[in-house]
């Protein structure tokens, strides 16, 4: 579990699990908003889609942003 303070949390920590999880034999990472992203054919391209969709976020500007 993580215990670290993200950007603009307060107050206690909440509880985190991992963003991937696997269905049969395909992954998938979720998001904090619950959007679910997947299939992908390993947990290793999981993880760039996950990088892929930060990347196009961060791009947003602030106010299109979910928080």
């Amino acid at each position: 579990m993580d215990t670290h303070r993200r950007y603009g949390e307060e107050g206690p920590i909440p509880f985190r699990s991992s963003r991937f999880f696997c269905v049969g034999s395909k992954w998938y990472f979720t998001t904090r908003e619950g959007f679910d992203s997947g299939p992908f054919d390993s947990k290793a391209r999981a993880e760039v889609g996950l990088k892929r969709f930060l990347h196009v976020v961060r791009l947003l500007p602030e106010e299109q942003r979910v928080h």
